[in-house]
């Protein structure tokens, strides 16, 4: 560097030190800095003195290395805005019609119940679908959305009267699309090694419709959840000596329906409650305006009532025994136990009969239109929602092959070769007719059946049936019946001659304490009629 830029350098030194000086006293350090720059000042004096070029640049490069050390130790100042001036009590802003709506959300108690609903089962379920991942993993999602979408639904109903039924069709669009959704899944990855776990939700997912049925929703729920759980049976069988995950994932599902059910009987007895504000179709006016109140009785006026009326009135109350001898005596002649006579009157008053209670639905009364299905899924043939069809026949089945038949009507059934087991769930007025069964044929909740075995079946299970006719062969007379909840069953064993005889099956029962108690012996009660 030429000794025409150390003038600029020690100028330049001249600036930094005057700014240390003026932060310094800002921030209140000590005067040791003002003592130091003192001390730099005398250097810079020596510095101006000499005249060596060299020197010179050495010791400028020193005090600014130490300027730019105690520049880097001051602290940094931040500053301050001044806080605005505080509004005035007509200046708050009122809150919105949001914020108003969410109050009314969280205030709701059906919302809320149905937020503790997503909160707890809907989460349990949630986890351990991530936990198995795969098509299950993706398949929860869906049902998320669903609930989710359910919600929202829900929220708008407490927030505004019913809407008409072409608007409440757009309302639940959302979540019918989701349904739609889930159950399309399982059709698409029908070839999933969790392809049970799709179909227990595809089929018990529709509980989600109690939204739109009344008036007993809560009845629905349970119904869509048992439909699933004959599928949450395969994936308990399958997996539950395999990996106990899927065994929570069967008991978090049926738990999230059942507590499903539970909220909507507590909060949603007769169908979905809209709290009648808001937009939509106004409430009907009252059928007609309240009775007028009962005429006022007049008042007793104490006041003008003289003291020889007081004293009377006193006196005759102090009459004790005294105050019935005015009283009409019953003589004998007067006395109903002692003279017929004098019970012949009018006629009693009968209470007139009351109108017939509706009665309950039964079972397999097919209360849902669904569209027939005739499918085989891998080793099982399924039947369900089949109405007056008398054709429906079952051929080239496997051995481990097994035919469900599930809320059919007024059909019959034909199973040809040997199989494993014939079921019929919740079926009315149905039959079926096979040859061989390798293991039994079970009747669940039916009305009115039927079947024939043309072969061998070595077990029948009749289970919250009332009606069933077992027409047997001979090759299956060593047959076991087992029967609980059940009526009107009869067995018809063939004779040589072709005929039929007819053995009904006990339904009561007798039971005896034993002597000395031991415990209980119980024996049917055979009809001998």
């Amino acid at each position: 560097m030429s000794s025409d830029n150390i003038p600029n350098m020690r100028h330049l030194i001249k600036m930094f030190e005057t700014r240390t000086i003026i932060e310094n006293a800002c921030t209140g350090e000590s005067t040791d800095n003002d003592m130091a720059g003192k001390s730099d000042g005398s250097e810079g004096e020596q510095l101006a003195a000499g005249n060596n070029p060299a020197a010179d640049f050495e010791a400028l490069i020193e005090r600014l290395e130490r300027v730019t050390a105690r520049l880097e130790r001051l602290p940094v100042f931040h500053v301050r805005t001044p806080s605005p001036p505080p509004t005035t009590q007509a200046e708050v802003p009122a809150p919105s019609q949001d914020a108003e709506q969410k109050i009314s959300f969280e205030d709701n108690m059906s919302v809320n119940g149905y937020q503790d609903l997503l909160q707890g089962p809907l989460r349990t379920y949630l986890e351990l679908s991530q936990q198995i991942g795969g098509d299950v993993a993706t398949h929860a999602n869906l049902v998320n959305e669903a609930f989710q979408a359910q919600l929202r639904y829900i929220q708008l109903a407490s927030s505004r009267s019913k809407p008409s039924q072409a608007e409440e069709m757009q309302l639940l669009a959302p979540t019918s699309e989701k349904i739609s959704a889930i159950q399309q899944f399982r059709e698409k990855n029908r070839v999933s090694s969790f392809f049970n776990h799709l179909s227990a939700i595809s089929e018990s997912i529709p509980a989600l419709g109690w939204v739109a049925v009344s008036p007993t929703p809560a009845p629905y729920v349970k119904e869509m959840n048992d439909a699933g759980q004959f599928y949450t049976n395969r994936v308990l069988k399958e997996w539950k000596e395999k990996d106990k995950r899927h065994v929570e994932w069967c008991r978090a599902w049926v738990q999230l329906l059942s507590e499903l059910q539970v909220y909507v009987k507590q909060h949603h007895t007769t169908g979905l409650v809209w709290s009648g504000t808001g937009a939509g179709v106004p409430p009907p006016p009252p059928p007609g305006g309240l009775p007028p109140p009962p005429p006022m009785l007049p008042e007793a006026d104490f006041a003008n009532m003289t003291v020889d009326d007081r004293s009377a009135l006193f006196a005759e109350i102090n009459q004790g025994e005294g105050i019935t001898s005015h009283l009409r005596k019953v003589t004998a002649d007067m006395q109903t136990h002692k003279n017929p006579t004098l019970r012949q009157g009018p006629a009693p008053f009968k209470a007139a009969h009351s109108a017939p209670t509706k009665p309950l639905p039964q079972p397999g009364a097919g209360q849902l239109d669904k569209p027939p299905v005739f499918v085989r899924d891998g080793k099982k043939w399924l039947i369900e929602y089949q109405k007056g069809n008398s054709g429906l026949v079952v051929e080239n089945a496997d051995m481990n092959n097994v035919v469900y038949m599930f809320r059919c009507r007024d059909s019959s059934l034909t199973v040809r070769g040997k199989i494993n087991g014939v079921v019929l769930d919740s079926c009315t007025k149905c039959a079926v007719v096979f040859d061989n069964l390798v293991s039994s044929v079970e009747f669940v909740n039916c009305q009115s059946v039927q079947m024939q075995v043309l072969g061998k079946v070595p077990t029948i299970s009749i289970d919250k049936t009332d009606g069933c006719q077992i027409y047997l062969s001979q090759e299956s007379v060593d047959v076991e019946i087992v029967s609980s909840k059940s009526s009107e069953m009869n067995v018809l064993v063939p004779n040589a001659n072709g005929d039929y005889s007819e053995y009904p099956i006990p339904e009561q029962f007798k039971t005896i304490l034993n002597k000395p108690p031991t415990g209980l012996t119980t024996s049917p009660v055979e009809n001998k009629g």
